[in-house]
C-alpha cells in the first residue's frame, strides 16, 4: 500500500452527491492512506480533469445522466488516459462487467457491496498495476521507437520466416510495401538453397543465427549482401515467433572492392615500373650495339639478323611503354559532358565491328540530358574496352548489346549488358586485374586501363555475368554538380 507520504489523488465521477459522500467515508477509513478526494458530478467536466492528468485513480458512476460511465470509460482511454479508472454501478450486471474490462476498466464494483476493506484492496491493486502498465507502455514505446527509427532492418516473423511485423527500414531494403511484406516468406528472398537449409537447421538447433552473411534479392531483382541475426522466442507457447535484424553492407562490400582493386593497380604499377626500369638498361644497349653492328656489317645475311633484334628490341621497348602507361595514373582533362554524347560516340567508333559480327544494338536514355565532370576522350576509351569485350564475347547470329542510362537521385547508372557466352565465376573476381585474360593473344590491359579511368571519374563499377547467358557492367557515375561540391 502506498506511503503515508505519498497523496493519492482520487477523482469520484457521481451525480448523486449521496453516494459520492458514502464511497468518501469508506475511503478515508483506510489507515494506511494519505488522499485527497473531489467530486465530479458533470460528465463533460470529468472529461476535461481526466484529459488534464490530475489524478491518480478514478471512481466512475455507470449512470451519469444522458451518458454511461461505459462512454466515459471509452473516451478517456481515446484520450490516452493510463490512470486506473473504476467503474462503480448500483446493481450488479455481468455484461455491464465484461464490456467494462473489455473497453479497459481496472475495475468493477457494486455499490451496494463496498466497504472499506473492498476499496482498499481496489486502490491497491489498480495503483500496482496501473505503475507496471505504465511501465510497459513506456517500454513498448522506446522499444517501438528504436524500432521504427533503426536504419537496419528489423523484423518479427513467424516460426516459419513469415513476415508478422516490420520496421521502414525493411521496407526499404526489400523494396516492398510493409503490406506486401506481410505476404512474404523470408526464405524466398535469401539467394541459395544450402544457404536457406543451413538457416533452419541452425534455427531449430540452436534457436538463433549470429551474424551470418547472406544475399538477399529485392523486389527489383537486385542482389543485396547482408549480415543476418535473428533468434527464436517462445519456444514452443502459441506465441512462437522469431525476431531479427537484418544489416545491409553492400555498399561497405563494393568499397572493399574498389579499394582491393586500386591495391592490386598500385603493386602492379610498382613491379611494372621496377621491371621496366631493368628491362630498359640493358635493351638500351642492345639497341646500341645493333646501331654500330649495322654500321659495320659487310653481309647480306648479317644485315637481316641484326634488323631482326632491333626490330624484336623496338617491339620489347614498345610493350614496356604500354605497360608503363597502364599502370601510371589517368591524367584527366574534366567538363561537364553528357554521358548521352560520350555513349553514342562510342557506340560509332564500335559500329563497323559490329556490323561485321551481325550484332544489334539498343539504347534506351531518360529524356533528359545527364551530365557528368569528364574527360571526354579518356571515357571513350574506357567504354570502347567494354563494347569491344562485348562484342568479342557474342558467337551467335543474334548478337545483342543493350545501353541503358538510369538517372538516381545522386547517380547516374550506365548499364551495358550483352547476350555473349558469360564470365566463369571464378573468372569475375579477377576481372580487372592487370595482366589476367581468358583470350589467347590479350595481355589482360584493357579492362584494368578502363578501371583506371572509370575510377578518375569517381564511377563506381560492378559487373554481373552469368555463363552462356551474357555479361552487364554496371557503371555509378556522381552528377556533376555533386563531383563540384565535393572539389
Amino acid at each position: 500500500m502506498p506511503t503515508q507520504e505519498r497523496v493519492i489523488r482520487v477523482l469520484i465521477i457521481d451525480d448523486d452527491e449521496d453516494d459520492f459522500f458514502i464511497t468518501t467515508d469508506y475511503i478515508r477509513q483506510i489507515k494506511q492512506g494519505n488522499f485527497k478526494i473531489e467530486w465530479c458530478p458533470i460528465y463533460q467536466d470529468a472529461l476535461q480533469r481526466i484529459e488534464a492528468r490530475q489524478y491518480d485513480i478514478y471512481f466512475v458512476d455507470y449512470r451519469l445522466g444522458a451518458k454511461t460511465g461505459l462512454d466515459l470509460l471509452k473516451e478517456a482511454i481515446a484520450l490516452k488516459c493510463e490512470e486506473p479508472i473504476v467503474l462503480l454501478t448500483g446493481k450488479g450486471n455481468q455484461k455491464v462487467d465484461m464490456e467494462a474490462m473489455e473497453e479497459g476498466a481496472f475495475d468493477y464494483l457494486i455499490k451496494s457491496e463496498l466497504n472499506t476493506e473492498k476499496l482498499e484492496r481496489c486502490i491497491r491493486y489498480s495503483l500496482e498495476r496501473a505503475a507496471s502498465v505504465k511501465a510497459l507502455r513506456a517500454n513498448e514505446r522506446r522499444y517501438r521507437n528504436v524500432f521504427e527509427k533503426s536504419k537496419d532492418a528489423i523484423f518479427i516473423t513467424y516460426r516459419n520466416l513469415q513476415f508478422k511485423d516490420v520496421n521502414l527500414a525493411t521496407s526499404e531494403l526489400l523494396g516492398y510495401g510493409p503490406e506486401d511484406l506481410l505476404q512474404i516468406n523470408l526464405y524466398d528472398l535469401i539467394v541459395g538453397d544450402g544457404l536457406r537449409a543451413r538457416i533452419a537447421g541452425d534455427l531449430e538447433r540452436d534457436g538463433e543465427i549470429i551474424d551470418l552473411e547472406i544475399i538477399i534479392m529485392d523486389s527489383h531483382n537486385e542482389s543485396k549482401i547482408c549480415i543476418l541475426s535473428m533468434s527464436l522466442q517462445n519456444a514452443g507457447n502459441t506465441d512462437e515467433h522469431v525476431q531479427g535484424i537484418i544489416h545491409d553492407i553492400t555498399n561497405l562490400k563494393k568499397a572493399e572492392k574498389i579499394a582491393l582493386q586500386a591495391e592490386k593497380l598500385a603493386a602492379a604499377g610498382r613491379l611494372v615500373r621496377t621491371l621496366a626500369h631493368e628491362v630498359r638498361n640493358p635493351l638500351s644497349n642492345i639497341q646500341m650495339s645493333v646501331e654500330q653492328l649495322e654500321s659495320m656489317a659487310s653481309k647480306e645475311d648479317d644485315k637481316i639478323f641484326l634488323e631482326i633484334i632491333n626490330r624484336n628490341s623496338k617491339r620489347i621497348n614498345g610493350l614496356i611503354t604500354e605497360l608503363l602507361n597502364s599502370s601510371r595514373p589517368v591524367e584527366m582533362t574534366y567538363k561537364a559532358v553528357s554521358i548521352q554524347n560520350i555513349l553514342d560516340a562510342t557506340l560509332q567508333l564500335a559500329f563497323d565491328r559490329m556490323t561485321l559480327k551481325q550484332i544489334k544494338a539498343e539504347v534506351n536514355y531518360p529524356d533528359q540530358e545527364c551530365m557528368i565532370n569528364a574527360d571526354i576522350e579518356k571515357l571513350k576509351i574506357a567504354f570502347l574496352n567494354i563494347l569491344i569485350n562485348a562484342t568479342e564475347a557474342i558467337f551467335s547470329d543474334q548478337g545483342l548489346i543493350s545501353i541503358s542510362l538510369i538517372a538516381k537521385s545522386q547517380f547516374y547508372i550506365v548499364e551495358i549488358r550483352d547476350n555473349g557466352c558469360g564470365i566463369a565465376p571464378e573468372n569475375l573476381s579477377k576481372l580487372f586485374e592487370p595482366y589476367f585474360t581468358s583470350k589467347r593473344n590479350g595481355m589482360g590491359l584493357g579492362l584494368a586501363s578502363t578501371l583506371n579511368i572509370l575510377q578518375s571519374h569517381q564511377g563506381i563499377v560492378d559487373v554481373k555475368s552469368q555463363v552462356d547467358h551474357g555479361t552487364t557492367f554496371i557503371i555509378a557515375f556522381p552528377k556533376a554538380n555533386l563531383v563540384a561540391d565535393r572539389q
